[in-house]
């Protein structure tokens, strides 16, 4: 599957457009982990452990972006972006979503 931030794919022709694909998760946080990021905060620097868990959370709405693109028979998808949203005070979501195409 080609993904894509862009609207077009250089050397490729869309030959259609299926629509909208989407995957998401939300991921709470670990209050073992809010205690030493809050030990962190005072000395500064990387707060490792969040970058670790939005690194996995992006690449798990990525992998379910795919599985809809190709459920719908695309093989490419054009677009993508990501959105995250605080869902309560320790969690929040993290989208992916752009568009299907089928591409030569």
């Amino acid at each position: 599957m080609i993904i894509t931030t862009s609207s077009n794919i250089e050397g490729k022709t869309i030959v259609k457009t299926l629509g909208l694909v989407k995957g998401n998760t939300i991921r709470a946080r670990h209050v073992g982990n809010d205690i030493m990021a809050g030990l962190k905060n005072l000395v500064g620097g990387e707060i490792v452990n969040y970058t670790k868990m939005m690194a996995e959370s992006r690449e798990q709405a990525l992998d379910r972006m795919i599985e809809d693109a190709s459920k719908l028979g695309a093989n490419a998808i054009v677009e993508t972006r990501f959105a995250t949203s605080m869902i309560m005070t320790s969690a929040a979501e993290i989208l992916a979503y752009g568009t299907a195409v089928i591409v030569e």
